[in-house]
Formats: C-alpha cells, structure tokens, sequence
C-alpha cells in the first residue's frame, strides 16, 4: 500500500555536477495560487529540509560513506 501512496505524489530531480536528488513531494501547494509565493514556499520547505537532515545522525553516517 505504501508503494501506491508513494506514487501519488510529484517527484522531481534535482541534479548539479555534485549530487542528483529525487525528491517526492507531499504537501499540497495548490491553496497557493500565487507562482511566486508558492515557489518560494516550497523552496523555504526545500532549505529546512535539508537543515533538519543536516542535524541528523543520519547525515553523519552518510557522510562516513566516504571514509
């Protein structure tokens, strides 16, 4: 079931000469009718993910990958 959930949601890839990212997204952003606004929520979203990843156990042991 998780599997079918999982595909209902947008994905989209990222990807710079570093590091290519598949992120599905979950909140729904269509109460924003403003593009801007909404693209500068979802970038917001985007930028505290990564801030909370980055405090992690999980980003450190990542990371130990290139030990």
């Amino acid at each position: 079931m998780d599997d079918f959930l999982d595909s209902l949601y947008p994905e989209i890839t990222l990807e710079t000469d570093d590091i290519t990212m598949t992120i599905s997204v979950k909140k729904d952003y269509s109460e924003i009718h403003d593009l801007d606004k909404r693209k500068d929520e979802f970038i917001k979203d985007l930028n505290e993910f990564i801030k909370e990843f980055s405090e992690t156990p999980e980003s450190e042991e990542f990371m130990q990958y290139f030990d």
